[in-house]
């Protein structure tokens, strides 16, 4: 069986890892891949928005199976594309994809189904915006319409400090077109979660929750960034909160799409407050998020080519999705100055006996070396009984990789493990 993955980053690497997994993996081919996934699979340098290109690629290489991680081919409508080739696909036709693909539209649809999230309102004029801004509750999330790389969402703690995200957005357009239309909602408090779902469209399957951390320094000082790090279970995820998370906002959410015709078929990703009112949505993504994924998916212990396959041909009823009762960490290694700028181009020592538990992100191959081309480079995995074991041999992996402008966090799950002792 030939599969082709969309996405060249950690969460792809991880995804490559576990259909593996499946001896019917005869070939995998990752588009475009990067220096370290290219020890697992078939690297083709075609980029992931290049849709054309991708699938000529498919039709030519005699593609069985397609996977699309990253949100902007999604969003663009490759699964729709491939489909029409024949090619049954993992993840969301663009109709779909747009849950995360507009936040707007994910707002508005959220308030129509009675799904629980932050109030909020709509603006596609900045003088409106800004006066709205002269009464509204502060801290304030102002957030682009449309996706952003992940940065288009700005917690301002004043009222200058919204109007000035609003002026970075409307005015200045530092996110181009997304910042077309913005969302201004109140700001919520309590402990965040990650909840990544299997759905076909009719059934829903959580996975193992998750909390990421977004910050870029020890402590959750910093600048926000694509993630420094996760841990799972994520320790604030009850049974009794889930219970109600699938009652009262996946259920529904999944019900929701079906009744506005935009059924959702793949990984349908969560991203939840659990607030004193109880949990409400931040944010829903169309994909696997990065890193949760470098946690979730090697506590997988059913065989993930299979239970995608079931939700492409919606029978993940029929289908068995288990998970370890274990724990997992991951730690990011990230090249200094990250999110901003920073160096590239320096040489990456990473030990064999540790490379089946690495996620390779930003890096290239180059004269049979593996060279940092990212802000975040890699992600080291370790999964034990216990979360602080798991944390420790995730610090002890990383402490044997090696590369001249390596940092990384040094407290990755510490506020899980305060959690749990409370």
């Amino acid at each position: 069986m030939k599969i082709m993955v969309i996405g060249g980053g950690g969460r792809e690497h991880a995804i490559v890892k576990k259909l593996k997994e499946n001896p019917a993996a005869e070939e995998i081919f990752v588009l475009p891949g990067n220096g370290g996934i290219a020890k697992d699979a078939v690297c083709v340098d075609i980029a992931a928005t290049d849709l054309d290109a991708i699938v000529a690629f498919a039709k030519e290489t005699g593609i069985d199976y397609a996977v699309v991680a990253p949100d902007d081919p999604l969003v663009l409508g490759l699964v729709d594309l491939l489909e029409a080739e024949g090619i049954p696909c993992f993840g969301p036709r663009k109709n779909a994809a747009i849950i995360e693909g507009s936040k707007v539209f994910s707002k508005n649809l959220m308030r129509k189904y009675g799904i629980p999230t932050a109030r909020y309102e709509v603006f596609t004029d900045m003088a409106a915006a800004l006066s709205y801004l002269d009464t509204a509750p502060v801290p304030a999330v102002v957030k682009a319409d449309g996706l952003a790389l992940g940065k288009g969402v700005i917690i301002a703690e004043t009222r200058e400090a919204a109007k000035e995200a609003v002026r970075s957005m409307m005015e200045e357009k530092k996110f181009g077109k997304s910042g077309e239309q913005i969302v201004i909602e109140e700001f919520l408090t309590g402990p965040e979660v990650s909840v990544l779902s299997f759905t076909d469209g009719k059934t829903v399957v959580p996975m193992v929750s998750s909390m990421d951390h977004k910050r870029a320094l020890d402590g959750d000082l910093g600048l926000n960034t694509g993630g420094m790090g996760t841990v799972a279970p994520n320790p604030y995820y009850t049974p009794a909160v889930a219970e109600r998370c699938m009652d009262e906002i996946f259920l529904p959410t999944v019900a929701a799409m079906n009744a506005e015709g935009r059924t959702f078929k793949g990984c349908l990703y969560f991203g939840l407050m659990i607030t004193p009112d109880g949990p409400k949505v931040i944010e829903y993504n169309c994909r696997f998020g990065d890193p949760e994924t470098q946690v979730v998916l090697p506590l997988l212990e059913s065989d993930l080519l299979t239970v995608m396959q079931a939700v492409t041909n919606e029978k993940l009823a029929e289908t068995p999705v288990v998970f370890s009762d274990r724990s997992a960490a991951c730690v990011i290694a990230a090249s200094k100055g990250y999110p901003e700028k920073y160096e590239k181009g320096a040489g990456i020592d990473i030990p064999e006996e540790i490379f089946p538990d690495v996620f390779v992100a930003g890096a290239k191959a180059e004269n049979g070396k593996l060279l940092t081309s990212g802000g975040r480079v890699l992600g080291v995995t370790a999964v034990a009984d216990t979360l602080s074991e798991a944390v420790a041999a995730a610090y002890e992996k990383i402490g044997k990789v090696q590369f001249s402008t390596m940092f990384y966090r040094r407290d990755i799950g510490r506020r899980a493990l305060q959690a749990k002792e409370d």
